[in-house]
């Protein structure tokens, strides 16, 4: 009998609706989210370092911060924000998201936790599931990355549940990108670490304030040099990469060291 009446104040605060109030919440949720949004995307290209990423995590959490207010302002427009409306209301809205949004209703929780805990951010690289790329928004229900061949993967944040997580360079400006380097066994060890030591060293996009080591393991078909080093932006990567890539090789061809060379077998 109390269930009853109470659905009947429910369904008496729903016929009172202003859908012009309504209306001019919504629209004014929206505008607000997109103008927030694109500001701050137009100020964080413009700026680097620690502020740019500090300008990109502010977007999704401007954004949730919009939607809750919204969403208050929603319910109290309505139905009258009594204890027991409510208990109703919240009531219909977890059967519903139990039932038929489940997984839906994990990324939710997931993208809660999220802007929490911060695994990712805007501007963080990042690999999930095989998928490696820039973080360029944080959704409520998914993370959208940009590849390095500029395709959009969306990935909904229930994978924060079950899966590894690799954040290359953890809301910082600082990502190590490594070079591989292949080489035949006979030739001088010392001399060639040295060599691409300063391969690095002076490199153009170079973040000298941090380290660069060469790591050499021996394989049995190769000696297998690693360089490792820092670019300035992590958006430099790629291009980092290759310029040791190209002036490592000029470098090694004047010295006459010799790369390893894996026979091609054929059917005999």
């Amino acid at each position: 009998m109390n269930n009853l009446t109470e659905n009947s104040f429910l369904l008496q605060a729903l016929a009172d609706v202003n859908f012009l109030q309504l209306g001019l919440i919504v629209f004014g949720a929206w505008l607000l989210i997109a103008l927030s949004s694109r500001s701050l995307s137009w100020l964080a290209n413009r700026v680097s370092g620690r502020f740019r990423f500090f300008v990109l995590s502010s977007i999704p959490v401007l954004r949730l911060l919009i939607i809750v207010i919204a969403l208050v302002l929603t319910i109290t427009s309505l139905i009258e924000p009594t204890m027991e409306n409510l208990m109703v209301l919240l009531g219909l809205f977890g059967l519903g998201l139990g039932v038929a949004f489940k997984d839906f209703a994990s990324s939710l929780l997931a993208g809660v936790v999220t802007l929490y805990e911060a695994p990712y951010r805007p501007g963080d690289w990042i690999e999930i599931n095989g998928a490696y790329g820039e973080v360029k928004a944080i959704n409520m229900r998914c993370v959208e990355i940009v590849t390095p061949d500029d395709t959009v993967v969306v990935i909904p944040h229930l994978k924060l549940w079950d899966q590894l997580i690799f954040n290359a360079n953890d809301g910082s400006q600082n990502l190590q990108c490594v070079a591989d380097f292949y080489l035949h066994p006979h030739h001088d060890a010392t001399q060639v670490k040295r060599l691409l030591y300063d391969v690095a060293l002076t490199s153009a996009f170079l973040q000298i304030r941090k380290p660069i080591s060469v790591i050499v393991s021996e394989k049995p078909w190769a000696t297998h040099y690693r360089l490792k080093a820092y670019p300035i932006e992590p958006r430099q990567q790629f291009h980092f990469v290759t310029d040791l890539t190209i002036r490592g090789k000029a470098a090694l061809n004047r010295v006459g060291v010799e790369y390893a060379a894996i026979p091609t077998l054929t059917n005999g």
